[in-house]
């Protein structure tokens, strides 16, 4: 049990970069109504760029901002390819994400490059768990923050009525393909900056390490709206309830490590929660419209 809680703080660190991850995700998937694959490229992206970056003497935060910007360069692709070519928006995501294997091949010059504590003064590091976390919650707060506040705003609440009800947009006149754009680009440097965090902490980047990211921001998106959809429906809280779903996620993941489970099942059983959370509220809206429609035609045949 000592190993358990001793592991934690680590899992908790790990689950606010990927809540942070989520947080892009939610942004397309919930936000804008688009199946985004971009994702799986760019938070390797992001990271490649900050890892070469500092190596070359870069300081970590601006390196941080030119991950971010590349994020928002693999979004801006993404978007383009949807609307200027009318590619469907996840084929165009998985057109970018295979592009950007190569490039981020080709960024960091090999499949792997450290980023070691000892060598360069990173911003988070798993050696120093306790002030990662502090570091972490910190610029997770900032970024909500930032969220908030945009989408508060008159270009914000246009992107959100996009994804709400597109063709309503249109008729008021909402450049909705614009936005999708915007959107995308938001999302990805999100996610890339994210990556650029995982790469300190982890003390290298890998050109697979985004593999299966899509599956962890989802499964982290359920959870945070499983567990805090019913506290507020305020957009800061959903924002913070992704963020923590992440968290969530992770801690989960090490209570399975720690149970001995085969943790190479665990994207297999993230994908199958997933499934079941997006699922069955439409099963149970077919099977009750289907029910209520019964009851009503019962009651109007028996009056």
């Amino acid at each position: 049990m000592e190993h358990l809680f001793g592991a934690l703080p680590g899992a908790v660190s790990l689950g606010l970069i990927w809540g942070i991850m989520a947080i892009g995700v939610y942004i397309t998937f919930k936000i804008l109504a688009l199946s985004d694959l971009t994702v799986d490229g760019s938070i390797c992206t992001g990271a490649a760029v900050c890892t070469m970056l500092m190596t070359a003497g870069v300081d970590p935060w601006v390196a941080m901002l030119c991950a971010v910007i590349s994020g928002g360069l693999c979004g801006l692709v993404t978007g383009l390819l949807h609307t200027v070519l009318d590619i469907p928006a996840i084929l165009a995501g998985i057109l970018t994400q295979l592009a950007l294997w190569s490039i981020n091949l080709k960024i960091m010059g090999q499949a792997n490059r450290p980023l070691s504590a000892r060598n360069f003064p990173v911003i988070i590091t798993q050696m120093k768990t306790e002030e990662a976390i502090f570091t972490l919650v910190l610029i997770a707060g900032a970024i909500i923050g930032l969220l908030y506040w945009f989408f508060g705003t008159e270009l914000g609440c246009s992107i959100r009525a996009t994804g709400c009800n597109i063709n309503m947009s249109r008729a008021q006149g909402i450049n909705t393909e614009l936005n999708k754009v915007l959107g995308l680009m938001i999302s990805n440097g999100l996610v890339a900056l994210s990556g650029a965090l995982l790469a300190q902490y982890q003390g290298f980047a890998d050109v697979n390490m985004g593999r299966g990211a899509i599956v962890i921001g989802l499964a982290a998106i359920v959870i945070g709206e499983t567990v805090f959809a019913k506290i507020a429906r305020n957009f800061a809280v959903r924002l913070c309830g992704v963020l923590l779903g992440g968290v969530i996620y992770y801690v989960v993941y090490q209570v399975i490590v720690f149970l001995g489970i085969d943790t190479d099942l665990l994207k297999m059983l993230s994908a199958v929660v997933v499934a079941i959370f997006l699922g069955v509220p439409n099963l149970k809206k077919k099977y009750f419209s289907k029910v209520s429609k019964k009851r009503v035609k019962e009651a109007g045949e028996n009056a």
